[in-house]
Formats: structure tokens, C-alpha cells, sequence
């Protein structure tokens, strides 16, 4: 793995770059997280069955984190200036929940620069209830937790986790920042959070998502993630996947996060080199 950097868009870019033989995925994570988000997919062996390059969107991981400027627009300005940087004319990329919206927007406006879709449980319609189904999440932001160890303590205690892999920890050490008297702070401000959200809720998504004729595939973790349901509904995910004009619906083990880890991981690697490769 290596960690580096790019300039584009006027900000710092972080990415993580996992060397591997196949073609070249492109992950953006959800709306609070980083790029070792994906770290459960490269354990199971995601690399280096392809050549991944996970990106800390802006405002989150050790990317720049401008005053203002999370709209989709921006976001999207970023992987564009990512991919020109890099050298990369047209690649799959995906992403997960926010990374999977955003994907769609990427698509809808860039749709030379994509060649195949990959949408990790997010859809034109989550659950109704999914402002309060993500508090649990939310509620770390804007705090300074004692030490590593209780922040590690409140994140085993979501509702949500219903499993621990190692591949969590590398995950959740790239959400905080130490501070000089031992004590941690979550790396995304929630400022900028609610700017995502706020921009991501004013899109036209049906459109979007309707007029998308890319190659793509939507991979739904149907578990229950809180208030005993699913994040995103498997007949929720069977909507988009009807709406478009060219993509898979895929099941996997898990919930919204843990998907990501153990049987699910295995499952979506899977899925992938069966529609990419």
C-alpha cells in the first residue's frame, strides 16, 4: 500500500494506491469516512486482483479540509482532477453509500471519464428514516474522546456492529487525530458533513440515475443496520437497479458498514471480478 498525494481542484487529494495486476478501480468512501474504508475488501483479496486507488474525499481522512465547498460539484471536481493527475482517461469506479451517490453524479457529468459503475448499498430512495438511522454514526463527530481506546470502545457499541474483523482498526485510526495530551478528535468536521448532506439532498437523482447507461452493478448489504431495519432496503436497491438501463443487483452478507468486513467482503470481491474481469 502506498499513501500519497495529489493537487487538484485547488485542495491536497489523499489516496491510498494498492498495486495489483487487473484494471484499475477507482473507491470513494461514505460520508464520514476515509480511505480505509474499503481495507476489508483488499484483505479479501481485492488487490491484487486489481489495481485500487481509494481516495479521502476533501474534508475527510488526511485530504485538505476547505472552509467550504461540499457540494457534489466539488466532490466530483476532485476525482476528475484525481484521474487527470494520474494519467487515467476512463476507469470503474464505485464507491460506498455517499461514494455510491456520488458515483452516479460522476456519471450523469463526466460520463466519458467511467467505464463501468460500482454502487455499494446506495440508491435513488434509502430508508425513509435514514437521517436518524445514521445518528449513532453521526454522534462521534465534534467530539475529543479520552484516549484511541475509548473512541475504538464507542464505535464496538454502534447498534450496527454486529462483528469486529481487524480490518476495522485501520479504518477507525484513520478517523481521528491524535492530540497532544493523549486525547483523540474525529477528523471530519461536522460542518462540512451537514454541507455534503445538504448538497447531496438538493440533487435530482432520479434523473441522474435514470439517464445512466454505464455498465454498472449495485451491491446491497440488506441486514439490519438500526431502528431494525436496513439502511437501504433490498426493495429499495431493486428500484434503482429497475430504473437503469444496464445494471446487476447483487446481495451480500451483512449491513450497511459491515458488509464491508468478513463474509460480505468476500461476497463483493467476488462480485467484482465476476463483472469486471
Amino acid at each position: 500500500m502506498q499513501s500519497n498525494f495529489v493537487s487538484t481542484n485547488g485542495i491536497q487529494l489523499h489516496y491510498l494506491h494498492f498495486q495489483g495486476n487487473g484494471p484499475t478501480i477507482i473507491l470513494m468512501h461514505g460520508l464520514t469516512a476515509n480511505a480505509h474504508a474499503f481495507d476489508g475488501l483488499i484483505e479479501a483479496g481485492l488487490a491484487p486482483a486489481f489495481n485500487v486507488v481509494s481516495v479521502d474525499l476533501r474534508g475527510r481522512g488526511l485530504s485538505d479540509h476547505p472552509a467550504s465547498g461540499y457540494t457534489m460539484a466539488d466532490h466530483a471536481k476532485d476525482i476528475i482532477g484525481l484521474l487527470d493527475q494520474l494519467g487515467i482517461d476512463k476507469a470503474d469506479i464505485g464507491g460506498h453509500s455517499f461514494g455510491a451517490l456520488l458515483t452516479f453524479y460522476l456519471a450523469a457529468h463526466y460520463p466519458d471519464r467511467i467505464h463501468k459503475m460500482l454502487l455499494l448499498d446506495a440508491a435513488a430512495q434509502m430508508h425513509p428514516n435514514t437521517k436518524e438511522m445514521l445518528g449513532p454514526t453521526l454522534s462521534r463527530l465534534g467530539q475529543t474522546f479520552p484516549s484511541f481506546e475509548a473512541y475504538i470502545a464507542k464505535a464496538k457499541a454502534a447498534p450496527y456492529i454486529d462483528q469486529w474483523q481487524d480490518a476495522m482498526n485501520s479504518y477507525y485510526r484513520a478517523d481521528v487525530k491524535d492530540n497532544a495530551d493523549g486525547t483523540v478528535t474525529p477528523r471530519s468536521n461536522p460542518m462540512h458533513i451537514i454541507e455534503a448532506v445538504t448538497g447531496a439532498l438538493g440533487e435530482p437523482w432520479l434523473d441522474f440515475i435514470s439517464g445512466v447507461d454505464k455498465p454498472a452493478i449495485l451491491i446491497n448489504g440488506p441486514g439490519v443496520y438500526t431502528m431494525d431495519a436496513a439502511l437501504l432496503p433490498k426493495e429499495n436497491a431493486l428500484a434503482t437497479v429497475a430504473m437503469m438501463r444496464n445494471c446487476q443487483y447483487v446481495e451480500v452478507s451483512g449491513n450497511h458498514q459491515t458488509m464491508l468486513y468478513g463474509k460480505g467482503a468476500h461476497e463483493i470481491v467476488a462480485a467484482l471480478k465476476d463483472f469486471l474481469l
